[in-house]
């Protein structure tokens, strides 16, 4: 009597053309529905039951920034409201509760700086992530996003910079005027992006000086870049200092003594 042997299941092949995730931790924590503080190289990102209600990042300007660099809100409102909480989150919630803005601005400029901040956070690290577990994110009355659309809404930005100017070097080195500089026309918002290039500032440093969205800058400063108009300040090369003499001991005095009387003997 023969056996007949069932063959294995195949095993699942990945499709690759899916999109991978840009950080398998994070993929991780939303589907455990986590809440907590993941901690990348370039910024945070607050998760409450694995969905992303707040992120920081030291590259882009935070909510308070975009709030009150254009009247939005008054910087006095802002500072009262950062004083009583623990974060500018709940600041944001404090100041929604008080009626001091409007319910849909407020929501539009959190999820700006929410995706803003995101795209930095989701930017190649060299350095692993760090995940810490707290009570303290939580679903509020902000609206919060699903991880795979902050995820996908990376993704199509780094496409975006890289179809208008493939150098990625303009977005984090100091910008100068190209020289010599291009005759094209510039819009009015690419106009205040170049009347702040200095040779000293980034463009990141400039959309916090203009209060306006990081991302949306780098935009304008990819566009200028393939415009001719600014170009990235090239690093200083410093040589290496010379290797110190060699170490200096006391001569023979014998032998020296012995030296000078040959010669003088001559």
């Amino acid at each position: 009597m023969s056996v007949t042997q069932i063959p294995p299941p195949p095993l699942p092949v990945r499709d690759k053309s899916a999109p991978r995730a840009l950080s398998p931790m994070l993929t991780r924590l939303a589907e455990e529905r986590a809440t907590g503080v993941l901690v990348r190289e370039h910024g945070v990102l607050h998760l409450a039951e694995g969905r992303v209600v707040h992120a920081e990042s030291p590259l882009a300007p935070g909510l308070d920034v975009l709030l009150t660099a254009h009247g939005t809100l008054a910087a006095a409102a802002w500072q009262r409201a950062a004083a009583e909480t623990a974060g500018p989150l709940h600041a944001a919630e404090l100041l929604l509760d008080s009626g001091l803005l409007p319910a849909g601005a407020l929501e539009l400029c959190h999820l700006d700086a929410l995706y803003d901040a995101g795209y930095f956070a989701l930017a190649p690290s060299s350095a692993p992530g760090r995940f810490r577990y707290d009570s303290g994110p939580r679903l509020g009355p902000l609206p919060s996003v699903p991880v795979v659309a902050l995820e996908h809404e990376t993704l199509r930005r780094r496409l975006l910079l890289h179809r208008l100017w493939p150098d990625p070097a303009a977005d984090s080195a100091p910008l100068i005027r190209a020289d010599p500089p291009a005759a094209g026309p510039v819009t009015p918002r690419q106009r205040a992006v170049l009347d702040r290039v200095d040779g000293v500032r980034t463009a990141t440093g400039i959309a916090r000086n203009l209060g306006r969205q990081a991302f949306h800058t780098l935009v304008d400063v990819r566009r200028l870049a393939a415009a001719g108009h600014v170009t990235p300040l090239a690093p200083v090369l410093t040589r290496p200092a010379p290797p110190p003499p060699p170490p200096v001991t006391d001569p023979d005095i014998a032998l020296l003594k012995r030296l000078r009387d040959a010669l003088e003997a001559l």
